[in-house]
């Protein structure tokens, strides 16, 4: 009963979608209706700016974390294992907005921290080298996540927190399919381009 507990709380918590909220507040349009219509906040970046993506960024980032520490104070491992699982699944397929919300990537930091925070470490180190190289966002989402499983399998971390990597590995990658398709045809949007009005 209370692994069904931590997974409804986790989810809840998914469904309070940050950059939705802020881009009523901010620009009072649907997030989702403007730029690449990802409910996420490098979106909100492109489309209302730095202001507003970093309040939505952080507010992706601490609804993870809480999620991870309420599923350990309920569950213990296993809780916060599947706390951080359900939370994604909130934030990606939100009920409160027809199943249309993010990618999940700053909740998966957020998730992370708790668990593994050098691993969060390693993981943004990594990303933030491809950014500045490449300026994709996108692919540093996906390299991050692809490194992620890959490191706690040689770091020879306990096999179920290895399976909820590859689990929050292959969510993120199935989230970012479009993103991948166009970084193959070179059309994908880079960091820094003009932001989005419309």
């Amino acid at each position: 009963m209370k692994y069904v507990l931590v997974s409804i709380i986790a989810y809840l918590l998914g469904n309070v979608a940050t950059s939705y909220i802020v881009s009523k507040v901010f620009g009072k349009i649907d997030i989702r209706e403007y730029g690449s219509g990802n409910a996420g906040s490098t979106n909100v970046l492109r489309v209302l700016g730095a202001k507003a993506a970093v309040i939505a960024f952080s507010g992706d980032v601490l609804k993870g974390t809480a999620a991870v520490l309420i599923g350990r104070y309920i569950g213990g491992s296993y809780g916060e294992i599947l706390a951080g699982i359900f939370v994604i699944a909130g934030h990606n397929w939100p009920v409160f907005l027809g199943g249309k919300g993010g990618k999940g990537i700053a909740t998966t930091i957020g998730l992370m921290l708790p668990i593994d925070p050098l691993m969060v470490v390693l993981i943004l180190i990594v990303g933030i080298i491809v950014i500045i190289t490449t300026r994709y966002v996108s692919l540093a989402s996906i390299t991050g996540v692809t490194i992620y499983p890959i490191a706690m399998i040689v770091t020879k971390k306990p096999a179920e927190y290895i399976a909820f990597s590859l689990i929050l590995s292959a969510i993120a990658i199935y989230r970012h399919r479009a993103n991948i398709e166009r970084l193959l045809k070179g059309t994908e949007s880079k960091f820094g381009q003009k932001k989005i009005t419309g």
